[in-house]
């Protein structure tokens, strides 16, 4: 069945509400009116105010109570509105949640998840822009799903939901209206997926990204260079073993990140790769956004952000290949 990716995270919800009635759903905004980005409507009518409510404006709170619930037997799923916003709830959840079963001898669990939507090119500017999982990629017991596609979306956050320990979901901005199949199954958090096969480069990505991966390959196909595209969907854990082995066949390698390159996980990956299949690599790099926050202004936020024309103009300025970009 095709649908939108704001609707496939909708209803990956509501499948998992009827599935486990642990589950409870809470955050700003997301009940009577349904999420800012309309990703939860109809959610409070049928499964009603106990189980799906709203909240004050305080993301530490959230993160606090979405901690208690999980480890008193409930399995919280938490809307925070912008993603810019989790530095508010980083306590609760890197000091708490992350590391709960680890400091419990493996006796306890926190199953919770915490949703909320990044990404730039919606004209939201500097604080309402961003993208937080390398603010998280370091936390061990957390887990980041990223979905790029409707149905993975909808797989991701039912197996987020279904998960013993956190995991944080991304979900950009500027995908919510993107249309596609979507299945009825879990995706495992960890697992790439190769999207488009190519036998000359290797374009890795995650969220926008990959759509713009994919439309730079079709330029780059144009000039007679097949890159194969993969698509992480999930930043931490990272799947080293599907990008090694596509490596392994092109040689070549680009990690396309909407972010700066200084701590972004694309520089992460690349160094992962390189220490794992340096001898069959012919080039490594990185394209990443400039080491600045993101614009408000329109012009600039565009020419700020990694699309396509810059991922095929630096593909094909590596390669030394002319052609049309």
């Amino acid at each position: 069945m095709s649908t939108d990716l704001r609707t496939a995270v909708r209803d990956a919800l509501a499948a998992e509400m009827r599935r486990d009635d642990r589950v409870v759903l809470f955050g700003e905004d997301i009940a009577a009116a349904g999420g800012v980005f309309k990703a939860t409507p109809g959610l409070s009518e049928e499964f009603g105010p106990e189980r799906v409510f709203d909240t004050p404006i305080s993301e530490l709170a959230l993160a606090g109570a979405a901690f208690g619930c999980a480890v008193s037997g409930l399995r919280p799923v938490v809307e925070i509105m912008f993603g810019d916003f989790m530095a508010l709830a980083m306590d609760s959840l890197i000091n708490q949640s992350a590391k709960y079963w680890y400091m419990s001898n493996e006796q306890g669990t926190a199953p919770l998840v915490i949703r909320c939507a990044v990404g730039g090119g919606g004209r939201f500017g500097a604080v309402h822009s961003q993208t937080p999982a390398t603010w998280l990629q370091g936390i061990p017991g957390l887990k980041i799903a990223a979905p790029a596609f409707p149905d993975d979306a909808r797989g991701l956050i039912e197996a987020a939901v279904r998960d013993e320990n956190p995991v944080v979901v991304l979900e950009h901005k500027r995908l919510y209206p993107v249309t596609g199949e979507v299945g009825a199954a879990p995706v495992a958090i960890g697992s790439a997926r190769v999207v488009r096969r190519g036998a000359d480069v290797t374009i890795v990505s995650a969220m926008r990204g990959v759509h713009d991966a994919l439309g730079a390959a079709e330029t780059l196909a144009a000039s007679g260079v097949e890159a194969e595209v993969i698509d992480l969907r999930s930043l931490r854990p990272l799947d080293l073993a599907t990008v090694v082995e596509s490596v392994s066949r092109t040689t070549r390698l680009v990690a396309v990140e909407e972010g700066p390159q200084l701590g972004g996980w694309a520089s992460g990956l690349v160094g992962a790769v390189a220490e794992a299949a340096l001898g069959e690599l012919d080039d490594v790099w990185t394209l990443t956004t400039p080491d600045t926050p993101i614009p408000y202004s329109p012009v600039l936020e565009d020419a700020y952000l990694p699309d396509a024309g810059a991922i095929a103009s630096s593909v094909l300025a590596r390669l030394s290949v002319g052609g049309p970009v």
